[in-house]
């Protein structure tokens, strides 16, 4: 089929039009909460069905269970670094809505270690479940997608690490982080031909429930005064430039990545 099938010229095409996910179906990796919340809210409100993949059961029926249109939104149990996993988030998606045109891959592990301590199964579960989840998830999305021969679109939540280094003890999280970088540029290319585009989303410092066992209020205060526009990122920051790349406004955008940190990276890793 013809890539410009899938990308079509956008010019007579409104910005509502442009933004509109109406019919589309997202399935978001560790959307239980933080970041993966946000960016399902962004995406069910654009007009998309959701499908909430999260380690945490209870976690994702008690999130899916706030959203103001609950019959468009759906749960399923998923450990993203196991291919099964990956496979029933697919049909998940397929069985409830029919499709699935969106994956976000947003799941993620953090813990911090000193490199010259960093424990060797600590960095084997970071890796497996920051990379190759990513990879899993993005072969399950993309073969289904591939089979629909409507195009369709993998974003990565990934993060500044992939791009400078931003605080130490980080070697085996920037390690997968930059794997993912690497990774999602390969994937456009071979993605391409089928109108599948494949980008990556940066936070740096972003204000989760993820980020309270490392930080308390006074280390978030600090945090922002390194960070040029003077505050944490919030979930929704991340959700708004996931939409933007959701939606037919970044049609012509693959095997990119966008930094979303406030300025952060600008001043360099904290040591």
């Amino acid at each position: 089929m013809p890539m410009t099938n899938f990308f079509a010229s956008p010019d007579s095409a409104s910005i509502s039009e442009l933004m509109d996910l109406s019919g589309k179906t997202a399935a978001v990796t560790g959307a239980a909460m933080g970041i993966g919340l946000g960016v399902a809210r962004r995406l069910h409100e654009a007009g998309a069905n959701i499908v909430i993949a999260d380690v945490n059961k209870e976690a994702a029926e008690a999130a899916a269970a706030e959203f103001e249109d609950t019959a468009r939104v759906r749960t399923v149990v998923t450990d993203v670094s196991r291919p099964e996993d990956a496979e029933a988030m697919v049909r998940t998606a397929v069985d409830a809505f029919g499709a699935l045109d969106i994956l976000v891959n947003n799941a993620g592990i953090y813990q911090g270690s000193l490199f010259l301590d960093l424990d060797l199964e600590v960095a084997r579960r970071t890796l497996e479940v920051n990379l190759l989840g990513v990879v899993l998830c993005s072969q399950a999305a993309a073969r289904r997608m591939i089979e629909q021969g409507s195009g369709g679109r993998i974003i990565t939540v990934n993060s500044v690490e992939s791009v400078n280094p931003s605080v130490i003890g980080l070697t085996h999280y920037a390690a997968s982080k930059h794997g993912v970088a690497g990774a999602i540029k390969t994937m456009a290319l071979e993605l391409a031909q089928h109108g599948i585009t494949v980008n990556n989303v940066c936070p740096g410092g972003t204000k989760t429930p993820g980020l309270a066992p490392f930080m308390d209020d006074e280390g978030i205060k600090e945090l922002e005064k390194r960070i040029p526009l003077g505050r944490i990122g919030l979930p929704d920051d991340i959700g708004r430039v996931v939409l933007f790349l959701a939606s037919d406004l970044a049609a012509f955008m693959t095997g990119t990545q966008i930094v979303v940190d406030g300025g952060q990276i600008l001043r360099g890793a904290q040591v």
